[in-house]
């Protein structure tokens, strides 16, 4: 005997069961997407060593990567990157949060072995001996940027010493050091510029700012400077004045100014394909 409710009852749980798996391929599929995302925005920097470099009592921390195929008898280039504000800390890995994944790219590492170092500056410590005062909602009103001829910041000091230390024990290539940095990192840029322009083959500071009178400190050192044209934390201007200084000194400067942009200019600088090739084809006579 035929019984119609039991056919609506078979139909229903097999509705049912198409209508969870539907649900579980979606969730799947969110979860893959998810995992994927992660991947992008935690990207694996276990290549870069945890390193430390202590100079009368005072620590910098910073991360190394190592050239692709690195042979210890030989000296190699070296790319030093300072990070921005918000990557200050102890925990030696926020500071390759912008820019560490850049170095990683195997083609990339293939066509430029180098050493890359990123350092990483203490929570209430800069880069420079710049002064910046604040009003009562901690809003920044002005800053004050040094001449290079006032002492030193720990941190700023610190990066220099280590570098001088690499290319003691032959690690790394004296004719072949460089320097970018980008926000803090780029005050900081300018700031060692102005100091030891002796040091540097070529920098390319990103959204930073400085004493634009120490220019000609530096005129000789080739620079790619980086900035949003929106940039309501580190005003364009303080790249625009660095770029009409340096040009009137003859010197070898590029600009890159991305309209609409706003502070995150690092992106578009990662971003240019030729960052590198410009980097290495400079090299101290």
């Amino acid at each position: 005997m035929f019984y119609p409710e039991f056919l609506f009852l078979y139909i229903s749980k097999q509705h049912s069961i198409m209508k969870i798996r539907r649900t579980l391929a979606v969730l799947l599929i969110v979860q893959f997407f998810c995992l994927c995302a992660a991947a992008q925005t935690n990207p694996d920097f276990s290549a870069y060593s945890y390193e430390t470099f202590i100079h009368n009592g005072d620590t910098l921390r910073y991360r190394m990567l190592e050239p692709a195929g690195y042979d210890s008898q030989k000296p190699y280039p070296l790319i030093v990157f300072l990070h921005g504000s918000g990557e200050r800390g102890a925990d030696n890995a926020a500071q390759l949060l912008h820019g560490g994944s850049l170095f990683l790219k195997d083609s990339l590492r293939q066509r430029f072995p180098t050493f890359v170092i990123f350092p990483q500056c203490p929570q209430d410590s800069m880069w420079s001996s710049m002064k910046v005062t604040r009003d009562s909602t901690g809003k920044v009103i002005k800053r004050e940027f040094s001449d290079g001829t006032d002492r030193q910041s720990t941190p700023g000091l610190l990066v220099k010493l280590l570098v001088d230390s690499l290319i003691k024990i032959e690690k790394v290539n004296s004719k072949q050091v460089y320097l970018g940095g980008l926000s803090l990192g780029g005050i900081g840029t300018y700031d060692l510029l102005a100091r030891y322009p002796k040091m540097w083959a070529a920098a390319f500071p990103i959204c930073g700012i400085g004493n634009v009178s120490t220019a000609a400190k530096f005129a000789k050192v080739p620079l790619w400077i980086f900035h949003g044209g929106a940039d309501n934390v580190v005003p364009v201007s303080g790249s625009r004045d660095y770029v009409e200084a340096l040009k009137k000194l003859k010197a070898d400067v590029k600009y890159s100014e991305y309209p609409g942009v706003g502070h995150n200019s690092w992106d578009n600088a990662f971003a240019e394909p030729d960052l590198l090739p410009w980097i290495f084809s400079h090299k101290k006579k």
